[in-house]
């Protein structure tokens, strides 16, 4: 069963790898290095250390940010899926925070905060929330009506209707918002450390792009990127299906 599963992974890659040497002999080996080239630098950066350095504080960033903005906006989503009226106060709100552009966020948080960790933990919070509270409201409206009235029949409570009712019905809406919110924040997190912070691999992207470093570039790229990666296909991949399961 495991072989089913990473061979198709093997060969596109093998594929990817193929076509990347092909395009390298036709073009400058400056814009457009060779594979071996650029995992000569990968190993160079790693074996400095400056590679996992920097790579464990963007990962630090992404865990702070997906988080708290899993949890808030959960909680909104949550809120205004189960209640009309929070739902028609907030929706023009969140009309507006999902049309706010990324940089503009970022920017603002950076001159009310300052150049400081908070502030660009905060800026990718808020650019994320909105996602999540549209994916879990509409899990909410989506919610049996008759799980709820018969939790209400045997008086659960709210605590314990929350708990194994709501949560459990939520729990692939929740699931896909992780996965899509994973992609929109450590994207929103390298350009927050490209603009204002002194460490991350965003900061390390914009250092090469001053050199004209491609090899660099692409090394703290795909380094991310295979992390990443990791984390889709060991992590949430098995929580959705897991989350998926009592559906069967």
């Amino acid at each position: 069963m495991l072989h089913r599963t990473v061979w198709p992974y093997a060969a596109s890659i093998a594929a990817l790898l193929l076509l990347w040497q092909l395009a390298a002999g036709w073009v400058d080996s400056r814009a457009l290095p060779t594979p071996m080239a650029v995992l000569a630098v990968l190993q160079r950066e790693v074996a400095s250390g400056a590679l996992p350095y920097h790579l464990a504080v963007t990962l630090a960033r992404v865990a702070a940010s997906f988080f708290l903005a899993l949890l808030i906006g959960s909680a909104i989503g949550i809120a205004m899926g189960r209640s009309v009226l929070i739902d028609r106060l907030g929706d023009s709100w969140l009309i507006v925070f999902l049309n706010l552009p990324a940089l503009v966020t970022i920017v603002l948080c950076y001159v009310w905060f300052g150049l400081t960790e908070a502030a660009a933990i905060l800026a990718v919070t808020v650019n994320k929330i909105p996602n999540v509270v549209v994916t879990v409201r509409e899990g909410a409206r989506a919610i049996s009506r008759d799980l709820l009235e018969m939790a209400q029949v045997f008086q659960l409570g709210r605590v314990r209707t929350l708990r194994h009712v709501v949560l459990p019905s939520l729990g692939p809406f929740i699931i896909a918002a992780a996965r899509s919110g994973l992609a929109i924040v450590w994207k929103i997190v390298l350009v927050v450390e490209l603009l204002g912070r002194s460490s991350g691999v965003g900061f390390q992207i914009n250092l090469f792009f001053q050199l004209f470093d491609v090899a660099g570039i692409l090394a703290y790229t795909i380094a991310f990127v295979a992390v990443i990666q990791l984390l889709e296909l060991g992590v949430l991949q098995p929580l959705e299906r897991r989350a998926n399961r009592w559906r069967r």
